[in-house]
């Protein structure tokens, strides 16, 4: 089981976590999708600043095609943030090689990824990586299934289809909260469907259940007449710690070599994202510029959704806690996804943090 983890590592990132529409096809992807060679050459000169005190190139590799959950990154740009901090921002998305892989390589400086990607990276092949800010402050993942199915709980999932997109957490995942709840996993049948559209899937009944982001899907379902019922992450902490997803990540060597650099493009994202959580119909606009397939009425909808949840209870934006790191790293080596906890004080850092 470990070797076949370890084997995944960031080769498998959430994509359907990460924030499909529901309305992206695979030739828009296809044609989205930026190669290796290509980020390798444009990061090349990445980090350089230009001469006579010219602005800094770097790169951000997104975790997958624009949509609410980088809004801030695409507010930064279009607001001038980056250029005040004195950076050239090249944003990219993920092709043969996805954002962890893409950092910890230096074909990228930054990167968006997920707290159980980061801990498994950590953990099994000592990817030297590190979380420079929540992205969004809770979990807003949960599992939909059509209301028609009456589940209202993970005991009501005893046969169902869940749909899996291929990621080694999702086992332990449902397990955990099936029986939590009193369910029994083993009448859970489980599909490989890959990325393919979860809520198409859910209205075909091709498959029962999906993990998904609320603030995207859900709320697209919602624009839809989609009536789902949905068992969310952030209501089951006592059954699965709450975890960061997504955030800003970035590697050991960056933090060390170029700090100003890490600290200058940190302080640019957070003013987008603040921007985003205090003017969430002018974000949505800006975001729709990036991805001007999304149908605005539903962009507009998810950002109203999802911008008060950036900063939520937390005095700012991206700051994260050292247990929320501990005790799902704990969850994650109960449920031998792991062989042991990380040291989650090495994992990320609030210090670049305006």
């Amino acid at each position: 089981m470990r070797k076949q983890i370890a084997s995944l590592l960031v080769l498998i990132p959430v994509l359907i976590l990460a924030g499909c529409t529901g309305n992206t096809t695979v030739e828009g992807t296809e044609q989205a999708v930026t190669t290796v060679a290509t980020v390798q050459t444009e990061t090349q000169e990445a980090t350089q600043p230009a001469p006579q005190g010219g602005l800094t190139k770097v790169t951000l590799m997104l975790d997958w095609v624009p949509n609410v959950n980088h809004t801030g990154i695409f507010v930064a740009q279009d607001q001038g943030y980056f250029t005040d901090a004195g950076l050239d921002v090249n944003i990219v998305q993920p092709g043969e090689v996805y954002a962890e892989q893409a950092v910890a390589s230096s074909a990228a400086d930054f990167g968006i990824s997920f707290q159980e990607q980061v801990t498994l990276s950590r953990a099994t092949q000592d990817v030297p990586l590190v979380s420079l800010a929540a992205i969004i402050q809770h979990n807003t993942s949960g599992f939909a299934s059509m209301a028609s199915k009456g589940a209202k709980s993970a005991k009501d999932w005893e046969g169902l289809t869940y749909g899996s997109f291929g990621s080694p957490f999702e086992t332990p995942t449902l397990q955990a909260l099936m029986e939590c709840a009193g369910g029994d996993f083993t009448r859970l049948k489980t599909v490989e469907v890959g990325f393919a559209d979860p809520l198409a899937l859910l209205q075909q009944g091709q498959i029962d259940l999906a993990w998904i982001f609320y603030g995207t899907q859900g709320i697209a379902a919602q624009q839809q007449g989609i009536d789902l019922n949905v068992v969310m992450m952030s209501d089951n902490t006592d059954c699965i710690p709450d975890y960061y997803t997504p955030i800003l990540i970035t590697s050991e060597q960056m933090i060390q070599n170029k700090p100003d650099v890490v600290k200058a493009f940190v302080g640019g994202v957070s003013k987008g994202y603040q921007y985003a959580v205090e003017h969430p119909d002018e974000s949505a606009d800006i975001l729709l510029k990036a991805a001007p397939e999304s149908d605005k009425t539903t962009l507009h909808a998810q950002q109203e959704w999802l911008s008060p949840q950036y900063q939520a209870d937390t005095p700012r934006w991206g700051e994260q806690k050292l247990e929320v790191w501990q005790n799902y790293s704990q969850w994650m080596a109960d449920n031998g996804i792991i062989d042991k906890p990380i040291d989650a004080q090495a994992a990320f850092t609030n210090k670049f943090l305006p």
